[in-house]
């Protein structure tokens, strides 16, 4: 019996087309950031951390963590990125779409969910130092130093939550 594709995929049978589709797309998966603030004296400052590899400035961000809620990840990526502790809000701001360098040089398309974390004080030792550059910078700087279209956006679109 000939089953034509258009009434195979109407009655759900489009799994090998899924299958094959999965081959070529990859979703984009979940990291987690810190958008850590301070007072400054026309605006709040800004974190940004240098990536390790190409050193783009972006915020501290990393994977979920299977332990910890997602507040609790952003709050340990910036202690781990750039020593800074603080109160990170346990309600997130947003997200915005990015990618995470690999070292074959691919990019895997991420989701960054954003929490803010208010500074509380940037410690001389951390886990990263020496590996990363740390630049606290007014909240307009920011925007334009952000080497991301995407987290300039999220930025500028939460201006009033931030500066």
């Amino acid at each position: 019996m000939k089953v034509s594709l258009s009434r195979s995929l109407t009655n759900g049978d489009a799994s090998w087309l899924q299958g094959l589709l999965g081959l070529f797309y990859k979703p984009a998966r979940l990291q987690i950031a810190a958008l850590c603030m301070r007072p400054g004296e026309t605006e709040n400052e800004i974190l940004l951390v240098s990536t390790r590899d190409t050193g783009r400035l972006i915020l501290p961000k990393g994977w979920p963590e299977a332990d910890k809620q997602d507040y609790e990840t952003a709050a340990t990526e910036a202690y781990e990125e750039a020593g800074v502790v603080g109160k990170t809000d346990p309600h997130a701001l947003g997200t915005f779409s990015s990618y995470k360098g690999q070292s074959d040089g691919s990019k895997v398309p991420t989701r960054v969910l954003v929490f803010k974390l208010q500074f509380e004080r940037q410690l001389s030792k951390f886990p990263e130092l020496g590996q990363r550059h740390c630049l606290w910078l007014p909240f307009s700087e920011a925007v334009n130093q952000a080497n991301e279209n995407s987290l300039k956006r999220f930025l500028r679109h939460h201006r009033a939550e931030i500066a």
